[in-house]
């Protein structure tokens, strides 16, 4: 059996960093983990071959060789996944699709055409899918009985051997899938329940030693979506990891994300930066307490955020964070709230988007029971307006959400808020053998520091904040200029996202423009205002 594992687009988004991968001759910032790990689930003596559409097209000869085309797509991805399936079906093939947006709404690519529908976590539903194969059926739809989660200690390791490594900046590997919280926005919970399932730490370390092999040198993300949900589990398997990173002379450097509690645990965190995690995406999307509690993110409420951070920040992980604008009670000037707070945390990079119902969730459920949803879609990308009908006009919340993201992203701004939080940054606990910088290293080096160093009109406040790393806290000057790097993305991306929302404003506001006009026609019609003359 030939499989054909296609992974569709992306639209540009806040994590697409073109501008910034094209400095470094990268493609894409991280592979399709899913896929690969589909690829491992499979039975092995049938051949695979992978095509991130991302870095590339499926060619002629691709589709041509494959009996099945197998593809996973997150809700952003929906309109090539929808594309690709046409495609495979117009090229008489076989097609199976999977992953959270297919498992979420299955009938969007149904009516695309798609043959076999294989959702929910995989462990459990590729083999029926493999058994129908077997059995000669052409369609099907595998689905785990009564909510079934697997145990994911019997997940083999990924095949990351069918990646084109060079178009990749970072690697995936994952932990644990589950979330004890209980957050009424968030799908993971429905995706994968609130009882975080790990693997164990040999298994883990047994992908590691797979992409150590075969030859990966640079950053591993390790994709849990709470990657501290089982902090007895995590904490075992990074003291074993702290051994085979020393053993390897610390060859990947890590980040994740993580639940704000993080903080409440030094123990933990001091792991973390033993095995050389040198930064973390945090889940604080509002600094009002009353948001928070309104949509049951209960454990942002039980200390303060702003000391979190800094005791994070101080221990040695760069902290990132996600915002959320949009909450049902939330009072006008949510977004500037949300800017002071970044300022006041010295937080660099901070996504933040309008807040979205998507497919199943708590929210999803209570909205369309109010009546309030708009549409039947969620999107997660930061260019899209809320798909519901919020507690306050949707024009204000549009409005403040573009002018915090650019204000949030203004270039000087930016500089002094990764200036900030480097100067407070704890210096790494490891010592990683020096790398010779290769030819293309330099070459980005060269370019950000022209671009911010001369060209540009803050290239004083560069050079400043620069030397006074160097000067302060010498040890995290490599990983400064980095962040600082990224600036390169986001002066186009604010400008993307301004751009993107006030378009789909006036959109949104016509039929309630043209109801007004009307409305205000109907008054004024000249044959009435006759009418009451006389």
């Amino acid at each position: 059996m030939r499989v054909l594992l296609v992974y569709p687009l992306f639209p540009k988004t806040f994590w697409s960093y073109e501008k910034i991968l094209e400095l470094v001759n990268r493609k894409v910032l991280l592979p399709p983990l899913g896929l690969v790990t589909v690829a491992a689930i499979l039975p092995q003596e049938w051949e695979f071959k992978l095509v991130d559409r991302n870095i590339r097209p499926v060619t002629d000869a691709e589709w041509e060789w494959a009996d099945v085309v197998i593809l996973s797509a997150m809700i952003v991805q929906k309109p090539d996944l929808l594309d690709q399936i046409r495609e495979a079906k117009r090229r008489g093939k076989l097609v199976a699709c999977g992953g959270p947006y297919p498992t979420s709404v299955p009938e969007e690519v149904q009516e695309a055409g798609v043959d076999f529908l294989i959702l929910d976590e995989g462990e459990i539903t590729l083999p029926m899918f493999v058994a129908a194969i077997k059995r000669g059926e052409k369609s099907g739809i595998f689905r785990a009985v009564n909510g079934e989660k697997p145990d994911v200690t019997t997940t083999p390791v990924p095949r990351f051997d069918l990646l084109e490594f060079d178009a990749y900046d970072s690697m995936s590997v994952q932990f644990s899938r589950g979330c004890p919280f209980q957050c009424e926005f968030c799908d993971i919970i429905v995706l994968y329940g609130r009882k975080p399932r790990t693997k164990t730490p040999a298994q883990l370390l047994a992908e590691l030693e797979y992409l150590y092999q075969l030859g990966w040198r640079r950053g591993v993300f390790m994709v849990d979506d709470n990657f501290i949900g089982n902090k007895r589990n995590v904490k075992l398997f990074l003291k074993e990891l702290k051994v085979w990173q020393a053993e390897h002379k610390y060859p990947f450097k890590f980040n994740t994300e993580a639940s704000i509690d993080l903080a409440q645990d030094p123990e933990l965190i001091e792991l973390m930066v033993e095995c050389y995690f040198d930064a973390v995406f945090l889940g604080i999307e509002t600094p009002d307490e009353e948001s928070l509690s309104m949509t049951k993110k209960f454990q942002n409420t039980r200390s303060s955020l702003a000391e979190a951070v800094e005791m994070i920040t101080r221990a040695g992980l760069r902290p990132m964070a996600g915002f959320i604008i949009g909450f049902d009670g939330e009072k006008k000037g949510a977004g500037d709230r949300i800017v002071r707070f970044a300022e006041l945390t010295a937080i660099p990079t901070t996504t933040f988007g309008m807040l979205q119902a998507l497919p199943n969730t708590a929210l999803w459920y209570r909205l369309e029971k109010e009546g309030r949803l708009v549409g039947k879609e969620g999107n997660l990308n930061q260019t899209t307006l809320m798909n519901f009908i919020p507690t306050r006009p949707v024009e204000d919340i549009a409005r403040e959400y573009v002018e915090a993201f650019s204000d949030l992203y203004e270039p000087s701004r930016y500089l002094d808020r990764i200036y900030r939080c480097f100067l407070m940054l704890g210096a790494p606990k490891v010592k990683a053998p020096f790398k010779m910088p290769s030819l293309i290293d330099l070459k980005a080096l060269s370019i950000v520091v022209w671009r911010q160093g001369f060209k540009r009109q803050t290239r004083w406040k560069f050079w400043h904040h620069l030397f006074s790393i160097i000067k302060n806290n010498p040890a995290v000057w490599e990983h400064y200029l980095t962040v600082c790097a990224h600036n390169e993305h986001f002066m186009e991306y604010r400008q993307i996202v301004r751009d993107e929302i006030e378009a789909q404003l006036v959109e949104y506001l016509a039929p309630l423009t043209k109801q007004k006009t009307e409305v205000s026609e109907v008054k004024i019609k000249p044959e009435e205002s006759l009418v009451s003359s006389h």
